[in-house]
């Protein structure tokens, strides 16, 4: 992964745990070489020594497709006015993606890179899953999940020998796994974590990044919601989950680890989001995570994993 930004002490936080990059929004719409309605959200991916970004950008005519931003190594980044994902005109696809594929999450898993994104279609949203092995062509390995199912993260390595990834049904908006033994048929499904109510994740969570591995099981960052009178506001939380046995949750954030309060995460097409769908550890030490702020560009943040750990062992009841 390229520098981005540099490591910060536990002295040079703010109001946050994640510290946010000085030189914030990382990409706007004004950054960008096309006309578009705006840009959010971005799966993150090292490849070839470089770091890639899968972003969403909303075409004047409405429909959402999945781009590729790429770095030369200065970090900042120029988005390929040509989608890498776009809804596809395939029969098999096309009732499912012909409003909006968006929101991509990569994972790779020996050797092979997964992009599981949102599709839009006549039918509400469900999963889809693709695969890439030079971030030029795709090849889509199918629609895998039920109607009305967001925010999919494939685990980087199998769980219990099966493929595993997180998701957010929108029955009961609670974050579940589900299980496959070749990527296209999916189930066994379990319940992982919920709302909490009167807490500032009281109303509908789901997966952010992949997980991450790290030394005490499975960091899992999600986004959650809670409504209020003004609508609602979306900030960035934490647990960890056990790595052979995913449903237990070893710690949980009592607060959140990042909420939307520069203007960029308070001003755009939907006010009040933080919502991040890329993460990595740098140094063995340090998280760095890209985040679409407003629905309107794409931020970075970084914190280090101890902080983020800390946090989640704390007891939910001190706040």
């Amino acid at each position: 992964m390229v520098v981005i930004m540099k490591d910060v002490s536990h002295a040079e936080r703010g109001r946050d745990t994640v510290h946010r990059w000085e030189d914030n929004p990382l990409i706007d719409i004004s950054d960008l070489e096309f006309k578009c309605s705006d840009i959010h959200n971005a799966g993150v991916v090292a490849f070839e020594g470089k770091t890639i970004l899968l972003v969403t950008i909303e075409h004047l005519s409405g429909v959402r497709c999945i781009h590729l931003a790429k770095t030369d190594g200065s970090g900042r980044f120029t988005v390929d006015p040509k989608p890498l994902i776009s809804p596809s005109n395939d029969p098999e696809y096309k009732q499912h993606e012909c409003r909006s594929v968006l929101d991509a999450r990569v994972s790779c898993i020996d050797g092979d890179y997964y992009i599981m994104y949102n599709a839009l279609g006549h039918h509400g949203y469900r999963l889809a899953l693709a695969r890439t092995e030079d971030f030029k062509t795709i090849e889509r390995i199918g629609i895998i999940s039920e109607p009305d199912t967001k925010a999919g993260a494939l685990f980087p390595e199998k769980i219990k020998g099966r493929f595993a990834r997180l998701e957010r049904p929108c029955s009961g908006n609670c974050m579940w796994i589900t299980y496959s033994d070749d990527l296209i048929y999916w189930g066994s499904s379990e319940l992982i974590i919920c709302p909490r109510a009167g807490f500032w994740d009281a109303n509908r969570i789901g997966i952010g990044p992949p997980p991450i591995k790290i030394n005490e099981g499975w960091l899992v960052l999600y986004y959650a919601a809670k409504d209020t009178s003004a609508g609602p506001i979306y900030r960035l939380g934490a647990a960890i989950l056990d790595r052979k046995e995913p449903t237990k949750v070893i710690g949980r954030a009592g607060i959140p680890i990042l909420s939307p309060r520069e203007d960029y995460e308070r001003i755009g097409d939907v006010p009040n989001v933080i919502f991040a769908t890329g993460a990595f550890i740098r140094n063995e030490k340090n998280l760095v995570i890209f985040y679409g702020a407003a629905n309107s560009c794409i931020c970075i943040g970084t914190t280090s994993v101890e902080d983020v750990v800390t946090s989640c062992m704390e007891s939910e009841k001190e706040y």
